[in-house]
């Protein structure tokens, strides 16, 4: 395998053994990026010289020109900016406020080491040592985690769950009771 090398640094510089792909082994002390990729930076304001002398190719004139950021972000000259431009997707609401709701997340199989009527909740999972302590004060949501549910006839007090989850539960005879974000008290049980 031969290579034509176009980066004048490397072009005197003995590269045969690095061109012989069959026995050569790449490791992290010969990786060289390849020859014309890497170019150097341009020194700017530095005077007429360097190329790039005295405006630094902004010009001389405009608001372009000026120390800072001429202009914000997305603004087009003051035609109608792309992102006002574009639909909006229908039932997800942007701007003030609007926000989505995070949740502390608890999966299924973290439920598994209870027994039938156990009350599965944030407290009595801490206890137990099923999971950590949250770092955060956020509601907690049941959700289908990677393994595989086996906890029978037990019950689950969270702040929200989704369906899936509350599906496999119900299917192992267990019963789901909705708490309130703010009081904690229990809303709707099923």
């Amino acid at each position: 395998m031969t290579m034509k090398l176009f980066d004048w640094k490397r072009r005197q510089a003995d590269e045969s053994a690095l061109n012989d792909a069959e026995s050569t082994v790449f490791t992290l002390d010969n990786l060289k990026p390849a020859p014309g990729s890497r170019k150097r930076f341009e020194r700017k304001g530095r005077g007429i010289a360097a190329g790039q002398g005295a405006t630094c190719g902004f010009g001389m004139r405009g608001q372009k020109s000026r120390s800072g950021r001429p202009t914000r972000a997305g603004f087009e000259g003051g035609q109608q900016p792309l992102y006002r431009r574009l639909p909006k997707f229908v039932g997800k609401p942007t701007g003030p406020g609007h926000k989505k709701t995070t949740y502390n997340l608890i999966k299924l199989d973290e439920l598994n080491a209870l027994t039938s009527g156990d009350i599965a909740n944030y407290s009595s999972l801490l206890e137990g040592g099923h999971i950590t302590k949250s770092s955060s004060k956020l509601p907690h949501k049941i959700v289908v985690g990677k393994g595989d549910f086996t906890a029978e006839g037990i019950t689950v007090q969270a702040h929200a769950i989704t369906g899936k989850a509350r599906e496999i539960i119900e299917a192992k005879g267990g019963k789901v009771e909705i708490l309130s974000p703010t009081t904690g008290e229990i809303v709707t049980a099923e």
